[in-house]
């Protein structure tokens, strides 16, 4: 679609990350706010240079305006976004791993500030069936937190608007660990995701790894479409595969490693695997000399479970951030309350 718009393939990316800030945004933008944000990936362009992308795509039906309030994207411009440009999609998500391990806030020693979540839709006349579906795989630990965000059809979790019939569940993302990581000056490098395989309880080895820096989609939605998991028999028998992610830092952080997962434990945040050693392959995964791996629970696991029982949900990785003083733990009564 863009390339009938545009025939310079440096304005169609320009084009492309104005609807990648209206589809982020949770209101309407104008010109000035969108050329700011622009800044961030990479590109420069005037308020007017803006306006002028902006009513080529009114045209096109990608973008409304919304007079003073400024500009929303459309049904059609997020199809767009879709099926942009393959080159600029590789190594998004492993760009949107790093932005949003910056901006989350948690602090494990309090307790305190926002968490990242994975976001799914559940189907409300079936939401009591999914928690007693999903409790299991908690118990088991197959998570990283307890901690679960619930908004009701018409609310809001984060910045995802819940439609009409289903319920807004969200579940620790494993880029609240970088997060956390990056404020304690441990540098972390998010390599792949996969699925781990589980025998008698302890994780055996990595059955399948996608690399984040060459997929244009997250690889839990993958695996979980794919209905590639045995998440229910993992909880419950001890044997089976789960979703994981596997990261890397350097050695010689190890003892400052160890130190932030007490604070960890005592946080409720959880989910951490398996911890190496320097130089030597994890899980049947190599890492670089002077390098330690990490293998970390996927933040969805539990929600996989779901499409095992052929309850459909829909399911966005890394999508809000959230306040823990918001979130509930999966064993309360009244979860939607």
């Amino acid at each position: 679609m863009f390339r009938r718009l545009y025939a310079d393939q440096s304005v169609e990316r320009k084009g492309l990350a104005i609807l990648r800030i209206l589809a982020d945004a949770t209101e309407p933008l104008g010109a000035r706010n969108i050329a700011a944000e622009l800044t961030n990936y990479g590109i420069d362009l005037t308020e007017r240079a803006v306006r002028y992308h902006l009513r080529l795509m009114d045209e096109r039906g990608l973008t409304v305006c919304l007079g003073e309030p400024g500009r929303v994207i459309t049904d059609k411009g997020r199809e767009e976004l879709q099926n942009a440009l393959v080159s600029d999609k590789l190594g998004f998500v492993q760009s949107r791993i790093e932005t949003l391990a910056y901006r989350s806030s948690f602090d494990v020693e309090t307790g305190k500030g926002e968490l990242l979540v994975n976001a799914s839709l559940l189907p409300r006349d079936r939401f009591e069936e999914c928690i007693e579906i999903m409790r299991p795989v908690f118990r088991a630990g197959y998570c990283m937190s307890e901690l679960v965000a619930i908004a009701d059809q018409g609310g809001r979790l984060g910045d995802l608007r819940i439609p009409e019939g289903y319920v807004g569940f969200g579940t620790v993302c494993t880029v609240t660990l970088n997060g956390v990581l990056l404020r304690y000056r441990v540098p972390v490098e998010s390599k792949f995701g996969g699925l781990v395989e589980i025998s008698d309880f302890h994780a055996v080895r990595f059955t399948e790894l996608i690399s984040y820096s060459g997929t244009t989609l997250d690889p839990a939605e993958i695996f979980i479409t794919g209905k590639m998991t045995q998440v229910r028999s993992a909880a419950t028998e001890g044997h089976g595969k789960i979703l994981a992610s596997f990261r890397e830092v350097p050695a010689v952080v190890l003892p400052d490693l160890l130190r932030v997962f007490k604070h960890f434990e005592r946080s409720g945040i959880r989910g951490i695997l398996a911890v190496g050693r320097p130089g030597q392959q994890l899980l049947d995964v190599p890492v670089g000399p002077d390098r330690i791996g990490l293998a970390v629970v996927g933040g969805l696991t539990p929600v996989a479970a779901l499409a095992e029982a052929g309850i459909p949900t829909e399911n966005k990785a890394m999508k809000s951030l959230v306040n823990a003083a918001d979130m509930k733990s999966i064993w309360s009564d009244n979860l939607l309350s």
